[in-house]
């Protein structure tokens, strides 16, 4: 496919110029991190990549470095009570995820494709597996992201990560990038440790 031979062209490209355009809001955010609570400003997890290559993902620290490490939030007993106080609002607008703009520009990752697992999700990693996912690079936003974010439960996270992998197009791209603009201003599927929340929902 053509689009797919110039996506990491236009990646770079638009990385770099976001990385420009938003870097008065970075030192802004950096200085807050840094007086809000104790740690780095930055926090580094191991990732499955494309092809299952493993990388360091890099977001805002939205968390108490007493957290305890390589833990999905939704398998935290409690998650608030870890969260520091800016770090909600982080996590909540998604700004926690800005310094991916420079996994973008290392080439770990792309604008729009999967969400990133976490090296031992082992249940989502075996549910992309049935959908060839790994072929892709992961996003720092995706089609998953647009469709309920944290209420869905794995499998279909999976499902909609494999019909993006089918579909994937330039025009996709477009709607999932600007339809995750419109679902952080309504914080859609925003909910913390919620993975299958809406599964729950559904069988009440």
């Amino acid at each position: 496919m053509f689009y797919l031979s110039i996506k990491r062209c236009l990646d770079t490209l638009l990385a770099f110029l976001a990385l420009i355009i938003l870097s008065p809001l970075f030192l802004i955010l950096v200085i807050i991190i840094k007086c809000d609570s104790k740690g780095p400003i930055l926090f580094k997890q191991k990732r499955i990549g494309k092809n299952k290559k493993t990388f360091q993902i890099l977001k805002f620290r939205t968390m108490k470095i007493t957290t305890p490490k390589d833990t999905p939030t939704h398998m935290l007993e409690n998650p608030e009570q870890w969260i520091t106080k800016f770090g909600k609002f982080l996590r909540k607008a998604s700004l926690d995820e800005l310094p991916q703009i420079i996994n973008i520009l290392k080439g770990d990752m792309s604008i729009v494709g999967p969400r990133p697992a976490l090296w031992n999700q082992t249940d989502l990693i075996d549910e992309r597996d049935k959908y060839n996912v790994h072929k892709l690079y992961p996003g720092l936003t995706g089609y998953a992201q647009i469709h309920g974010r944290d209420e869905l439960p794995i499998s279909e996270k999976a499902k909609l990560d494999g019909l993006y992998a089918k579909r994937i197009s330039f025009w996709l791209d477009v709607k999932i990038f600007f339809g995750t603009i419109l679902s952080i201003f309504k914080s859609n599927g925003v909910v913390e440790g919620g993975t299958g929340t809406l599964e729950k929902k559904n069988k009440k």
